[in-house]
């Protein structure tokens, strides 16, 4: 009498079936596009196992980002503060060290200029009286520098030495009350003195006729005479002329060319025999 139910394959049949199917699917993998549709399919079922899988991390994650303090955040908003403000002084420093090398070109440009041996100095010094128009230079007797010694910038005349120690010199600015200086108009020659009134923008001419021949606008440059300042060097240039026929002389008014409030690096000058005689400039 036969069983009812007949013996099915064994184990072993049974695993290298499919074995053989797996070797089957992997090689149509490999060597056709036949099995993409399925693999794009399950790679869309299985898209929100990867999202739960994940989600453990992300929980945390959230978590540990709420739940920071206020001290925390606090501290971090200090510190990136602080290095805002680093970065913005960094900044500052690099826009100034662009405009002293322009402000260094321009009193190299000016140094070619002039005829006269000239010798770079800086200003380390202003004088605490604002009735005294005075600067003090980082050059001194070691460096050849003498009473009168002229000093201009890249712009014009600044003034002249006043005091001379072993290393600093003490400069009159032409500004200066106390201070005068032979001019004449580069336009017609006239000869006139330019007198400090106290103000950095401002210089005066006195005792020039109504009738003399002075415009505003004119250039004033250095006459040479009494031998103190070499001639042809920028001085002021004329901004008003007021002639009032109750008084014998006009008021003639002119603002220095050079920038005397300004300018950090000058220029001392050595002329005549001072050119010669004069000690040079040591090495930096």
């Amino acid at each position: 009498m036969k069983p009812l139910f007949s013996q099915g394959p064994s184990a072993a049949s049974r695993v290298m079936s499919l074995g053989a199917v797996a070797l089957i699917l992997i090689l149509l993998s490999i060597y056709t596009n036949l099995l993409d549709p399925v693999r794009a399919r399950l790679s869309t079922l299985t898209a929100p196992l990867y999202s739960l899988v994940n989600a453990p991390g992300e929980a945390l994650s959230w978590t540990q980002d709420s739940l920071r303090s206020r001290e925390q955040l606090q501290q971090e908003n200090a510190s990136y503060k602080a290095e805002l403000l680093i970065h913005k002084r960094k900044l500052q420093q690099m826009a100034s060290l662009a405009a002293e090398n322009v402000r260094l070109r321009q009193l190299l440009n000016s140094a070619e200029m002039v005829k006269d041996r000239v010798l770079v100095a800086e200003l380390v010094g202003i004088s605490p009286d604002p009735l005294t128009h005075r600067v003090i230079v980082n050059k001194g007797r070691q460096h050849g520098v003498y009473l009168g010694q002229p000093l201009l910038d890249a712009h014009g005349l600044m003034g002249q030495v006043v005091e001379v120690s072993d290393n600093t010199s003490q400069v009159l600015l032409i500004t200066d009350a106390t201070h005068a200086l032979p001019v004449q108009v580069n336009r017609n020659g006239v000869r006139a003195v330019a007198e400090g009134t106290g103000d950095l923008y401002q210089l005066q001419l006195r005792h020039l006729a109504n009738t003399v021949d002075v415009r505003e606008g004119d250039a004033l440059v250095s006459s040479g005479l009494g031998q103190r300042f070499p001639v042809g060097y920028p001085v002021a240039e004329v901004v008003s002329v007021t002639h009032d026929p109750g008084k014998p002389f006009a008021r003639v008014v002119a603002r220095p060319q050079a920038q005397l409030n300004r300018s950090r690096h000058v220029l001392l000058v050595f002329s005549g025999a001072r050119a010669e005689t004069t000690v040079e400039d040591p090495a930096p």
